[in-house]
């Protein structure tokens, strides 16, 4: 059904326009339309609203560097749109790409897209399912720009961006918060840290409406790569502002696929791939003084989780639930929940856990399927932003040995991991809290806050 789907749409929509943008500046804010097209099908013309209001701007807003990154914004936003039809070629009349660039982008989309032509079983391939046209560029020349020794710190709310956010607490006069949407968790977390409104860069993101009518009718949709979006929004107001330094949240368990024996990952646009990768295209096209990286990357989930404990002041404020970012709760019947729930579970009483999700969740016997596939006893992993098997089994063993310490009846779920996973399977997890990924780009600057955090979680309590 799915490639019928996908191949039928093909034929019927060819090419995919991205058209140009309009970008106008008020006193408070840059308005950014994108304009694409479906040929013979419908036009969109999604929005990004760059709030300026506390932002000193030292470099030209839509001159050089500043038109390169709208334009890239806009090649970032356009596979949104892209997927509801996957036509054939996409012709881009507002900018020029060299022939690298064009692999670059498609990289991004194919990855990127790997979670939606799973779920919409599309089966296709990196060269035939999008053809690029577009003006060549002969030479990359990266601009010079102006800076001010700022950091940006995207927050998403969730417990990641708030280790961050108190690891870097004592940089907080050169560093800004960077939020898409702001609002609910994010802005609390914000504030929790000690930012004020004045210390927040933000970016409203509309969505066009005529791709949710398509969603309705029956036109493909599915899973982008969303954080390729922050990143991209993030440089922009980097480079408005003099920032020096985008301070990513990325943990080193982002790099595994949820489908076991492919390259499927939810998490693409998160992995250290297109970390580098997107360094290399900021360096290569726009500027080498913006560096974007992600301090978090040396570390697992599980020593995430763990560091983030160490701050009660967050418990009440961070949210990474996507069922319920509308109400801005914990749905507590999602994977994410689930996987957010268990890799806390060492570190946090169950009184207390269960009171930050509104119910305990390894009690959850309606989630045995979904806790199947965190643990590895299916061969999906859910498509979510959660961490790798060994570390949640490794977390769960120590909650079930916590349990068992203090003389507490199981869970039923705690019970059916006990039940299903020997002593023998988990032995040496306990390194797990004491590893370090050498496989990340922190800035020898930046060394110190991996050293003490590393201390912390290493340590045995």
């Amino acid at each position: 059904m799915g490639n019928h789907t996908f191949n039928e749409l093909r034929s019927k929509y060819k090419t995919f326009i991205y058209e140009g943008f309009t970008a106008q500046k008020e006193d408070n804010a840059i308005n950014i339309t994108y304009n694409f097209k479906i040929e013979n099908l419908c036009e969109f013309h999604p929005t990004l609203k760059v709030n300026t209001s506390n932002m000193d701007i030292i470099n030209p807003w839509n001159e050089g560097a500043g038109y390169e990154i709208i334009f890239s914004m806009g090649l970032v936003e356009l596979v949104s749109y892209w997927k509801s039809a996957c036509c054939p070629k996409v012709r881009i009349e507002c900018g020029a790409l060299s022939e690298e660039d064009k692999l670059w982008w498609k990289k991004l989309y194919f990855n990127g897209l790997g979670e939606f032509f799973y779920r919409n079983s599309i089966e296709t391939d990196f060269d035939s399912f999008m053809e690029i046209e577009c003006a060549e560029r002969k030479t990359n020349t990266p601009f010079d720009i102006k800076t001010a020794g700022l950091n940006l710190i995207p927050v998403g709310g969730g417990k990641d961006s708030n280790v961050t956010l108190e690891l870097l607490s004592d940089l907080k006069k050169q560093s800004r918060c960077y939020m898409i949407n702001p609002g609910g968790a994010r802005s609390r977390s914000a504030a929790c840290a000690g930012y004020g409104e004045d210390e927040i860069f933000f970016v409203k993101r509309t969505i066009d409406r005529e791709l949710l009518e398509l969603n309705r009718q029956g036109f493909l949709n599915g899973h982008t790569p969303f954080s390729a979006v922050v990143a991209f929004s993030a440089l922009y107001c980097a480079y408005l502002s003099g920032g020096e330094y985008i301070i990513l949240s990325n943990e080193s368990s982002a790099n595994e696929a949820n489908i076991s024996g492919t390259e499927i990952n939810h998490q693409y646009s998160k992995s250290y791939e297109f970390e580098q990768d997107f360094r290399d295209y900021v360096k290569r096209n726009i500027t080498d003084k913006i560096y974007y990286f992600s301090l978090l990357r040396p570390f697992s989930e599980l020593q995430i989780a763990k560091m983030f404990t160490k701050s009660e002041k967050y418990f009440d404020v961070f949210q990474s639930c996507n069922l319920g970012s509308k109400t801005d709760v914990w749905c507590a019947d999602c994977p994410k929940c689930l996987f957010v729930y268990s890799i806390l579970s060492p570190f946090i009483e169950p009184k207390r856990l269960a009171g930050i999700f509104g119910r305990d969740m390894l009690d959850a016997e309606d989630m045995t399927e979904t806790f199947k596939g965190l643990v590895g006893l299916s061969p999906v992993k859910p498509f979510e932003c959660v961490g790798t098997v060994s570390e949640i089994v490794y977390a769960l063993s120590l909650t079930a040995e916590k349990y068992k310490k203090e003389g507490l009846k199981l869970p039923v779920l705690l019970k059916y991991f006990s039940e299903n996973f020997k002593t023998s399977e988990i032995a040496g997890g306990e390194s797990m809290l004491s590893e370090l990924n050498s496989e990340h780009a922190v800035p020898e600057k930046f060394k110190k806050y991996i050293t003490e955090m590393y201390n912390y979680v290493s340590a045995s309590n």
